[in-house]
């Protein structure tokens, strides 16, 4: 476990976040001592048949002060073929959805970041890490953002049932495609489980499990940082 604020992701997830952006952009921000808007735009992730794009669109409204500071982000699935584009958004508590009216939605001083992770391998549902907490705290965990196209279905879900401080998402379950599987831990405690959780929540202890990526990430040339609003 890494605690929020070093320069590596800091859940130490296989899927990481763009958090050395986030502190570079902040630490600018602070010098020139006023508000600021930055963007910055993920990878792509190619469906196996080829025929979507997934990628994010992550947002930082920066203040000199980090804890006055918001991280949010989108997510787009691009049919390829037609250029119809699909906008995804999480409902987790802190995720910026504006089909949510809690009152934690939009608050200064949280982070979160969605990023696409893999695809499953019949091309029709893509899942995401939804990656969320409190700046400048140890306060983070991870969601799963899983998105069926052909029924046009979004499931947000997480370990459900047991105790942890943090959830690392690690992709779809080999054994069991209809999972998706996390690691979670307690705070200081070097024993972590893994669990298979799935699109109800229901939530199973996977010692022997193996989890699994599917899609072909693309890294154009407009990828990461994107021009600066002031």
């Amino acid at each position: 476990m890494m605690p929020i604020g070093v320069p590596v992701d800091p859940l130490n997830s296989p899927h990481p976040v763009p958090w050395n952006w986030v502190l570079a952009a902040h630490a600018e921000i602070t010098t020139n001592g006023h508000v600021s808007m930055r963007y910055y735009r993920s990878h792509s992730l190619i469906s196996p048949d080829g025929q979507y794009a997934a990628y994010s669109r992550i947002q930082f409204k920066g203040e000199p002060e980090l804890h006055h500071s918001r991280v949010s982000s989108v997510m787009f699935v691009e049919n390829l073929q037609t250029g119809d584009l699909r906008t995804l958004t999480s409902s987790s508590p802190l995720a910026d959805n504006p089909l949510i009216s809690g009152e934690e939605a939009g608050l200064p001083g949280t982070f979160s970041m969605l990023l696409p992770i893999s695809w499953s391998n019949s091309s029709d549902r893509v899942l995401a890490r939804q990656f969320e907490g409190l700046l400048g705290t140890s306060n983070a965990s991870d969601y799963a953002v899983v998105w069926d196209r052909q029924q046009n279905c979004l499931s947000t879900i997480a370990p459900a049932g047991i105790d942890y401080t943090y959830a690392v998402l690690l992709g779809w379950s080999q054994n069991n495609p209809e999972q998706v599987l996390f690691r979670t831990g307690q705070l200081g405690d070097d024993n972590w489980s893994m669990w298979g959780v799935a699109l109800n929540g229901k939530t199973v202890l996977a010692v022997e499990a193996k989890p699994m990526v599917l899609g072909q990430v693309v890294n154009h040339v407009w990828a990461g940082p994107q021009l600066r609003r002031c």
